[in-house]
């Protein structure tokens, strides 16, 4: 597997996170804490993308959602994370062994591959109020005031109270058994010449931008991901910088952008 990536800022800046396997990859975003908490995102997603990368380079074939359990539970002990009051993380896992590709999705990233689309909705579906209205203020022009900033902080304690439990929506925190309500999709590896995997900070500007040829992106060079990581940057500094045209909670989310060509 050839492993090509791209972020903005630079992995040790960003909340983003990218780790390399010797039969896949795994991708982080923390979520940014408008709430305060008390370890950062980026430290979480570091410790969370470590552990599994450890795990799964002394065991390639080991089951993903135990992996990814054992690797919560190890996090949260090691920083002292109480569930409900934790930093969390999306979390891609892509892997590929003994014939078959395998892809697990926690959160609201982003995996492209012939003829399917993989990302995590359960979030976005509670359609919480504090969204509706952040995103209608900066349709109106109001950009990113106190008032937008008291939404955010509004909406993660809502989101916080549906986090990890039925009828709400799961993610890697510090709660393990969240790794059993994971996205899983297996496929033949002779249907997967390829993969694209995004965090939100990229994907959405992309959507907006129509750069969304998927088969291209997957043959691109670093430099070449960078120059689309950098388009989607500066259009939302230059003609987007109040968020009026695609709302989102902040100027710029990181944006991280891997892809993945299989043998």
């Amino acid at each position: 597997m050839d492993i090509t990536t791209s972020q903005l800022p630079s992995i040790h800046a960003s909340d983003d996170k990218i780790v390399t396997l010797g039969n896949g990859v795994i991708v982080l975003d923390g979520a940014s804490a408008f709430v305060p908490v008390l370890v950062p995102p980026s430290v979480y997603a570091e410790a969370l993308g470590a552990g599994l990368g450890r795990r799964l380079d002394a065991d390639p074939a080991a089951d993903l959602p135990r992996v990814l359990a054992d690797t919560i539970h190890e996090v949260a002990v090691h920083l002292d994370l109480r569930p409900g009051h934790s930093p969390s993380s999306t979390v891609t896992i892509l892997r590929a062994h003994d014939g078959w590709t395998e892809i697990l999705m926690l959160g609201d990233n982003l995996a492209v591959l012939p003829g399917r689309t993989i990302t995590d909705p359960r979030l976005s579906r509670l359609a919480l109020e504090p969204s509706r209205l952040y995103r209608q203020r900066l349709a109106q022009g109001t950009g990113f005031d106190t008032t937008h900033r008291a939404l955010l902080r509004e909406l993660q304690t809502q989101q916080a109270a549906r986090r990890n439990r039925p009828g709400g929506y799961w993610i890697a925190e510090a709660d393990p058994s969240a790794a059993q309500h994971a996205i899983v999709h297996r496929i033949r590896s002779d249907a997967v010449p390829w993969a694209v995997l995004a965090t939100d900070g990229a994907y959405k500007p992309m959507r907006h931008l129509e750069i969304t040829d998927w088969h291209a992106i997957s043959t691109m060079a670093d430099h070449e991901l960078m120059d689309i990581v950098t388009r989607c940057h500066t259009w939302e500094r230059d003609i987007d910088p109040d968020a009026r045209v695609l709302p989102r909670a902040k100027r710029h989310d990181d944006k991280t952008l891997v892809t993945a060509r299989f043998s």
